[in-house]
């Protein structure tokens, strides 16, 4: 026989297997096949320590051997070892044979009850949990008691199933029980009714910690900062310390105010109260200094931490990729995997974040690889939405949208993500295309789905499209959302009604810049440049502090004015008055500024003292100043800096040949097309578009296909005889072929800006506006062309070029031929 021996305390108990040998052949829980004998188990079984046998199972096969002896012993029986192993099952997941297990329990009492109910939501089976105890209530005599709510509580997935479960708490008297009313109240607050929640804590007898904390972090959660704080206080007040539970809910509530004050006194507190080591509260005191910008705080919290969890590292990487400091964000995260912490879906969603703002393609390959290995992208849709945003912001829409369409359950930052990737690559068409297949599904926008495709809207010009989608926004009462609202400002200023957009202007919130520079932007690329001003000095004398996207409409507002003088003067403001260090796109403006005044030199010694390296944008601006001026021997230099830096963009080879054709060069014009023919690149055809009777019609350059191509043509040569009557004269400057002079005015006249205006006649009743848009900046004889029109057929003639707006009315351009 068997004996427990003094000398295995405090040791590894072996398990039921190895003590009673191979002669018990403990297989299943029915052990119904186990072979013993009868008359040794009567004589062990008051020998067997069981208890020390329960605390010893720590795998389920070997909790299976243990049950199988509770059977064949008899022990089983017992309510109180059959509830054991209820609990021991649950402890290690197994919930389906913690489940047969409480089935096969007869009279069951409220413990075995209470332990099947935290089983289910220890495991995260809430359903089965809420379902659990309504089978007790209305089934069984036993009676619950204030065990038997706080888990269930937690498990409710239906603010119904908690307002039953409350019901019962009142009828069976537990109300005023501490644990089951801080329940009741968590389980409200994460429902978002926080009066009923705060009513019930109002009228607890009394209060510990618990409930508090209960209180204050459900408030928190529910982004109600405000009570949150009051209840703080009251809390104080009762002489209630904070312990690290309150911190860690209240901290974010600090960073949600923009309160660093009162966030900095709750960090004395920690450190006066020995709080500071920690872990969940030097977790939040990272997250809430990020949101604060105090990185360097950050940083030290992070730094004086004696043990750091996951998301510990989630923290800091989120702090400085938040921040816009994504080279840090990713060098701490190769420290994380130095340290063997295995990054989690926070983590990517951070770190795809960061490779985005680095611009590394390499590195998010590399990620996305990680993440593809793991099979995570169709498992979480947060970290799939991260993916498809980092690629659209790289560029690399054709990833984008494979990822996204790997995503099995897409929620709607999905589609918006998607939507917002394609506009802000210029892929207007398709993000318009998305947008459908998303209402086609049925899937109602919200704020974020228009601020995505609003622009798209604006960028092709399609103000029927855009109408509709501002009537949608005005029925779901979202046109007071100072984004969206600035982008309807965006919208119909960009398609040419800068009078209604100055009305949608006034009726959004105006106390950040966000809409004060939409409406600059639009006034600048009107050619509006005085009324830019103007309205810059208005937002000032409203007390709005200008930003570096504020000056950036500003000098463009200037540029296409000819404002020099006042150019000059912003950007020395920008520096010396607000501290804004200016962008590569700054810079860029102003090259543009002094460029297109004529003031090719300045333009070119303001490069050569920037102190920064010029990018494309910079070089490119001087080479399109010289392509208005003529001006070959800069172009040449301006170009040769511009294929260092960028030899692949064919538009820059398209303005050096135009310099070339423009003074009679033939032989320059075709060394640079060799050139462009040689890398394989091919140039952007031009076209114009006009939306007329619901549709849009696309225009290239000596288009012959559409079906009035002849009365197109007919109308053009009218019009030609009428502008040379009034004096208009063919410039043969602008056409980029060496042919005869009949046959270059057979060229201008077959231009797609003249096709799509000529269309527009004949289609349109007479007087009536035409609004045109051109994908390139528009020909100069086409818009002296248009000018004569505008006067014959005595319309407003509206058109969009790549750079800016030209209204053409009685024979004059609003631009004043400065463009």
């Amino acid at each position: 026989m068997f004996r427990l021996l003094p000398a295995w305390k405090g040791r590894h108990f072996p398990t039921p297997l190895q003590l009673f040998g191979s002669r018990y052949l403990l297989y299943s829980t029915s052990a119904i096949c186990v072979q013993i004998p009868i008359n040794d188990i009567d004589s062990e079984k008051k020998e067997i320590d069981f208890e020390l046998l329960f605390r010893s199972c720590t795998k389920i096969p070997v909790v299976k051997q243990l049950h199988a002896l509770l059977i064949v012993s008899g022990r089983v029986q017992s309510i109180f070892n059959a509830t054991k192993l209820v609990n021991l099952y649950a402890h290690l997941g197994n919930v389906s044979l913690s489940c047969s297990t409480f089935n096969q329990i007869k009279r069951k009492d409220t413990y075995t009850w209470n332990s099947m109910l935290s089983s289910y939501v220890r495991n995260g089976h809430f359903s089965e949990a809420v379902s659990c105890v309504y089978r007790m209530l209305s089934t069984s005599d036993v009676q619950p008691d204030f065990y038997t709510f706080p888990p269930v509580l937690k498990a409710c997935g239906r603010l119904i199933d908690g307002m039953r479960l409350h019901c019962w708490v009142f009828k069976l008297g537990f109300e005023w029980d501490i644990f089951v009313a801080s329940s009741l109240v968590h389980m409200y607050c994460r429902f978002g009714q926080l009066i009923v929640a705060n009513r019930i804590f109002n009228d607890m007898p009394f209060r510990d910690m618990g409930c508090w904390n209960s209180i204050i972090s459900g408030f928190c959660q529910n982004g109600s900062a405000v009570p949150a704080l009051v209840i703080l206080d009251q809390m104080r007040l009762e002489g209630k310390k904070m312990d690290s539970v309150t911190v860690s809910s209240i901290l974010p509530a600090c960073a949600q105010m923009g309160d660093s004050s009162r966030g900095m006194l709750i960090h004395l507190y920690v450190i006066k109260h020995g709080l500071e080591f920690d872990v969940y509260v030097s977790n939040a005191l990272i997250n809430m200094y990020a949101k604060f910008g105090e990185l360097g705080n950050a940083q030290n919290v992070f730094d004086q931490m004696v043990t750091r969890d996951l998301v510990s590292w989630n923290s800091i990487i989120a702090a400085y990729e938040q921040n816009d400091l994504p080279h840090h964000a990713i060098n701490y995260f190769h420290e994380m995997q130095l340290n063997h912490v295995q990054p989690d879906l926070l983590t990517l969603v951070s770190i795809a974040s960061s490779n985005a703002q680095t611009r590394d393609f390499v590195s998010g390959k590399s990620i996305h690889g990680y993440i593809l290995r793991r099979c995570w992208i169709s498992e979480d849709v947060l970290l799939g939405n991260a993916v498809v945003d980092m690629y659209a912001k790289l560029g690399i829409m054709n990833s984008a949208r494979m990822v996204f369409n790997e995503i099995s359950v897409k929620d709607l930052v999905s589609w918006n993500t998607i939507i917002t990737g394609y506009a802000q690559n210029g892929l207007a068409n398709e993000a318009i295309e998305v947008y459908r297949t998303m209402a086609c599904k049925n899937i109602t926008p919200d704020e974020g789905t228009w601020v995505g495709v609003l622009p798209a809207y604006a960028h092709l010009g399609a103000l029927r499209e855009g109408t509709k989608a501002h009537g949608q926004v005005l029925k779901r009462g979202l046109h007071l959302d100072i984004f969206v609202g600035t982008c309807l400002v965006d919208l119909y200023g960009k398609c040419g009604r800068l009078d209604q957009a100055l009305l949608l202007f006034y009726e959004v919130p105006r106390s950040s810049s966000i809409p004060w520079n939409a409406i600059l932007s639009c006034h600048g690329i009107h050619g509006c440049g005085v009324t830019s001003l103007q309205l810059f000095r208005d937002m000032l004398d409203d007390g709005v502090e200008p930003d570096h996207v504020t000056f950036l409409s500003l000098l463009v507002a200037c540029s296409h004015s000819g404002l020099v003088g006042q150019g000059k003067l912003y950007f020395h403001l920008m520096q010396q008055e607000y501290g804004i260090k200016p962008s590569m796109k700054h810079y860029g403006c102003m090259v543009d500024l002094f460029g297109r005044a004529g003031q090719l030199e300045i333009a070119y010694n303001f490069i050569k003292c920037m102190p920064v390296c010029p990018d494309a944008s910079v070089w490119g601006a001087l080479l399109s100043a010289c392509r208005i001026h003529g001006n070959v021997e800069l172009g040449k230099v301006a170009s040769g800096n511009l294929f260092e830096v960028d030899s692949y963009n064919v538009g820059y080879y398209v303005l050096l040949s135009n310099i070339y054709a423009n003074v009679g060069r033939w032989e320059g014009v075709d060394v640079v097309r060799s050139w462009v023919r040689d890398k394989g690149m091919k140039k952007t055809p031009g076209w114009s578009s006009i939306e007329l009777n619901n549709t849009i019609e696309v225009f290239y350059t000596g288009n012959q296909s559409h079906p009035q191509s002849e009365e197109i043509y007919k109308e053009l040569a009218i019009l030609n005889a009428k502008a040379k009557s009034l004096g208009y004269t063919p410039d043969y400057s602008f056409v980029l072929q060496d042919v005869e002079d009949d046959e270059k005015e057979n060229i201008l006249t077959s231009h797609n800006e003249r096709l799509a205006i000529a269309y527009g006649i004949l289609n349109s009743p007479p007087k009536s506006p035409i609004r045109v848009f051109k994908n390139l900046r528009v020909c100069g004889d086409c818009h002296n062309m248009t000018k004569f029109i505008s006067k014959i057929t005595e319309r407003e003639i509206i058109v969009r070029d790549s750079n800016r707006f030209h209204h053409f009315k009685d024979g004059f351009c609003s631009c004043g031929d400065y463009w």
